[in-house]
């Protein structure tokens, strides 16, 4: 493992464990970047869920009839899947298909990928929660992609929850919703969002005590 995996696991760790979408959303905000989270019917299968990594983003189109090899390029993607990634698949919210399943799910977790983002479709549902893979999407089918579906590039830009995803941008989902963090602003926002979140501790602290909201907020400056 390179040095920058190594640093983005740590990174990500540390995020799950003290960090929420909502704090990261405030950071944003604060940093001029506003609106970065995906729509809330992407949901997640288990709702204890949370995801933390970069995002390695996959696009796919439909299509009505079968093709030569329809898994061609879906195979390329999930095997290029490197540590601490977060597949973001854009299907343009097609309801055709369950593009996701058990195997992908297998193959992605082999690969180091730690969840998948789909804006459409899953199927295999019990066996990707019973393996403990995060995943968030827009539903469940139980259709094969094949001659309804093919992915056509990926590390390419989409746009998934009405959201434009970049390849290696920051994808941070819990049972709130999914929020994607540029990477230009990254550091900047993870820094905002850990300071917020100390202010709220002592502020539920304060409160807990009797203290009145209007004196915390004048104190702590956050709600």
């Amino acid at each position: 493992m390179d040095q920058q995996r190594k640093d983005d696991a740590t990174l990500f760790a540390e995020m799950k464990e003290r960090l929420y979408a909502a704090v990261l959303s405030d950071a944003l905000d604060q940093v001029g970047v506003r609106d970065r989270v995906m729509r809330a019917d992407l949901r997640p299968l288990d709702p204890k869920t949370v995801i933390c990594g970069r995002a390695f983003t996959i696009l796919s189109a439909d299509v009505y009839d079968k093709n030569k090899d329809p898994y061609e390029l879906e195979i390329e993607a999930l095997d290029s899947l490197t540590p601490n990634s977060v597949v973001v698949w854009c299907t343009n919210g097609s309801k055709r298909t369950g593009v996701w399943g058990e195997l992908l799910s297998t193959a992605a977790r082999a690969r180091g990928s730690v969840g998948a983002i789909i804006d459409g479709y899953i199927r295999d549902s019990r066996q990707v929660m019973e393996m403990g893979f995060p995943v968030f999407c827009a539903g469940l089918k139980p259709v094969d992609s094949s001659g309804r579906s093919i992915v056509i590039d990926y590390n390419c830009v989409v746009e998934v929850g009405d959201i434009l995803v970049s390849p290696g941008d920051i994808v941070f989902a819990d049972y709130d919703g999914v929020v994607v963090i540029p990477k230009d602003v990254e550091d900047e926002v993870i820094r905002l969002a850990m300071e917020k979140v100390q202010k709220e501790s002592a502020s539920k602290e304060e409160l807990l005590k009797g203290a009145y909201l209007k004196d915390v907020y004048a104190k702590y400056g956050v709600l």
